[in-house]
């Protein structure tokens, strides 16, 4: 995971330790990002998938090394909890 993931992380990390709503639609986004079988192969974390995660930064940003506005992922997090009824 390259430094600025790990700023985005912690970021994000933060701004669900002050808003609880928001942490639990992170934490539902990240799980719903989590590689498939992801306890079947080194490093055994929930991680998402490198291949997937490029696509998608590709197909939002035009970069497939994009690192995503902090306020992109919490947008994202609200918008997939009321679409999808959480």
């Amino acid at each position: 995971m390259s430094r600025s993931w790990m700023a985005l992380t912690g970021r994000l990390a933060w701004r669900g330790l002050l808003n609880p709503r928001l942490g639990l639609d992170l934490l539902r986004t990240a799980w719903a990002f989590r590689r498939r079988r992801w306890w079947a192969q080194a490093p055994y974390l929930p991680l998402p998938d490198r291949p997937y995660l490029r696509w998608r930064m590709y197909t939002a940003y035009a970069d497939e090394n994009a690192v995503p506005p902090v306020e992109d992922v919490v947008r994202f997090a609200r918008w997939r909890r009321q679409t999808m009824g959480l």
